[in-house]
């Protein structure tokens, strides 16, 4: 067996190859961009002839410049978006674009289904809330609007499962991306007759649906050399994106969370049922650990209120950093240091673009409450963080109805910042736990799927060994005080002004 595990994270914007050696040490990594297209307004659709190529050429390239041989190469594994319907026909050859995740174009085929099965049944079988995010909705947006190419399909794909038949000549999906479709069974682990039959979907047109750690097959004679890779080399289907970084943060027991802070924001656990939220503010994927799933709660716009205040309060700070060779989030993150918890009783909802999680709001806005002539930039920045992780809490609270956690793990890049990990674990009343690898989980946890699934690795347990908690913030029992007097009115704000925000969304 081959001593190195290659891994492709099939995401957005391109595609990133990682290589890991049998210890799970980190060798090298490449990125091959693509572009998405955006033919109408709300529609996103990628050309999945750019993954192919973006998998080919970072590939090639990750395998010269870390000068090994292609055959002591021992596995390939996934990581990839999620939410998408790519439809293709019996020889795997793509009808269309695919529809990614980001698209919204199938609003009147989630109401379809709504009324023909019902949000609660629809939220108890799948793990999700209906919406027209998912590949159900995509999948029947096909049929009632390109019937010839929906006739024609043979499989709906996702990114990672197309990369894989053009590799190995299988139709496969794992549970996790599966659970992305609200047409899955998310408690008995396969197709849901009762939604698809009742959606008029040819469930044949839906691929296998496997373990993440299933091996699909061997890297095939006719396209070996295209792609750079020895045939007969293990492909292993891997997990969509939120579930690999589940495995690459090391959650993979019951009682564990972490917090991802990227420019949108999730809170996930490893739990062995799904939970289900009476007001349905969350969501479950299938884990990729045998008999665990990841209860998940998603916020829109983390990070990005964070780049917004970069861009629009913190101008000085950003042309300084650029200067001196400086993160200018480091400049701002002084300012906030000056600034007294509860930001001087400023408050900021992070609403910028609509949100998800807790609230399901597309017409959800952005606000600043309570600023007075004694506030200063300070404050602002720091209630922008406040008002992020006062929102990640309401998702937090949700699951801690039905479970009990001592401590989060954080990664992304707003774990950098110790101010921001201090206020989650004041505002949580969480230990924070800082892991060493911040971007890099979701290769990392490909990569740990694809080494267990052919016996590199005896089991999940590796994920905690690669990637090791380095830093850990307590909260300050002054603060929570504090932050606990102003959560109610946070939370108040909000269906406040919820009112006045459609109103104003009438108005765009």
């Amino acid at each position: 067996m081959g001593k190195y595990i290659l891994a492709h994270d099939l995401g957005t914007t391109g595609n990133k190859a990682t290589l890991y050696n049998a210890d799970g040490d980190l060798v090298n990594s490449q990125f091959f961009g693509y572009e998405t297209d955006y033919p109408k307004t709300n529609w996103a659709e990628q050309n999945p002839e750019d993954w192919w190529e973006a998998v080919c050429k970072s590939t090639k390239k990750l395998i010269k410049d870390s000068k090994i041989d292609k055959s002591s190469i021992g596995v390939i594994s996934f990581s990839g978006q999620m939410m998408g319907a790519l439809p293709v026909n019996e020889k795997g050859q793509p009808l269309s674009n695919s529809i990614i995740w980001a698209d919204q174009r199938s609003t009147s085929e989630a109401n379809l289904l709504s009324s023909k099965v019902g949000n609660d049944q629809i939220y108890n079988i799948t793990g999700h809330r209906v919406s027209p995010a998912y590949s159900g909705e995509k999948i029947l947006w096909f049929k009632m609007n390109k019937p010839e190419i929906y006739s024609n399909t043979y499989k709906f794909l996702q990114a990672k499962d197309y990369i894989i038949y053009k590799l190995t000549g299988e139709f496969v999906t794992d549970y996790s991306d599966a659970t992305g479709t609200n047409i899955f069974n998310i408690n008995k682990l396969e197709w849901s007759e009762k939604i698809i039959e009742s959606a008029e979907i040819d469930i044949n047109k839906l691929p296998d649906a496997l373990p993440s750690t299933h091996v699909a097959g061997t890297v095939n004679a006719n396209v070996a050399e295209t792609v750079g890779l020895q045939k007969g080399t293990p492909v292993v289907i891997g997990a969509g994106d939120g579930t690999t970084a589940t495995v690459g943060a090391g959650i993979i027991e019951e009682g564990e969370a972490y917090n991802v802070i990227g420019s949108s924001s999730w809170i996930a656990l490893s739990t062995p049922e799904p939970i289900f939220d009476e007001e349905k503010k969350t969501f479950n994927w299938a884990h990729a650990v045998p008999g665990m799933y990841v209860p998940c709660g998603t916020m829109q716009t983390a990070g990005a209120s964070y780049s917004w205040a970069r861009d629009n309060l913190s101008p000085l700070e950003k042309i300084a950093g650029e200067k001196l060779g400086i993160d200018e989030y480091d400049l701002m993150n002084l300012m906030i240091e000056k600034s007294n918890p509860g930001a001087n009783n400023l408050l900021y909802l992070p609403y910028l673009m609509g949100e998800r999680s807790p609230h399901w709001d597309p017409e959800a806005k952005g606000a600043f409450i309570g600023l007075n002539m004694n506030n200063n930039r300070g404050d602002m920045l720091r209630a922008v963080l406040e008002g992020v992780t006062f929102n990640l809490r309401i998702i937090l609270e949700s699951f801690t109805k039905k479970v009990s956690l001592d401590s989060i793990k954080v990664i992304g890049g707003g774990a950098k910042g110790d101010i921001w990990r201090q206020i989650m674990a004041d505002i949580y009343n969480k230990d924070i736990l800082r892991l060493q690898l911040l971007d890099e989980a979701s290769s990392l946890g490909g990569a740990i799927i694809g080494g267990v699934g052919v016996g590199i690795f005896d089991d999940f347990s590796i994920a905690k060994e690669l990637n090791p908690v380095v830093d850990e913030v307590k909260p300050n029992q002054n603060n929570i005080i504090i932050y606990n007097e102003l959560f109610p009115i946070f939370k108040e704000a909000y269906h406040s002004l919820k009112p006045i925000n459609h109103k104003l969304s009438q108005l765009d």
